[in-house]
């Protein structure tokens, strides 16, 4: 049979009513704020980091494959972002992976637009 996931956080955050059997069975006590785990916040974008990349991204410029993606989202077209997702897909491997650096040639391609409006 299938059993349904359980979750920790919910059934850990109900309160108990000091009877010894049924769903929120146990001891009264009182609940305490957990602190929050390093582990919960990896992942996470430092300012180092992201101040390390902006520089790299501005001095070694958009790879090949970038500059392909940043020309297909120019050229356009009615499924020029399923197609500009299938070509990341296939170059970086997951759909997750495909579609953040959709988003982020975009917002390159953005940037640049800007740019040159200003100028």
């Amino acid at each position: 049979p299938h059993y349904p996931q359980l979750n920790l956080l919910q059934t850990s955050t109900m309160a108990r009513n000091g009877i010894a059997k049924g769903k929120n069975s146990g001891h009264v006590t009182e609940q305490r704020e957990r602190a929050v785990r390093p582990s919960r916040s990896k992942g996470k974008l430092g300012k180092r980091t992201a101040l390390c990349r902006e520089i790299a991204r501005e001095v070694a410029g958009l790879s090949p494959y970038e500059r392909r993606i940043l020309d297909m989202i120019k050229t356009g077209g009615s499924s020029a972002d399923k197609r500009v997702y299938k070509y990341a897909k296939r170059r970086l491997g997951s759909h997750k992976r495909a579609v953040a650096k959709r988003e982020d040639i975009k917002a390159v391609n953005s940037k640049m637009r800007a740019k040159q409006a200003g100028a």
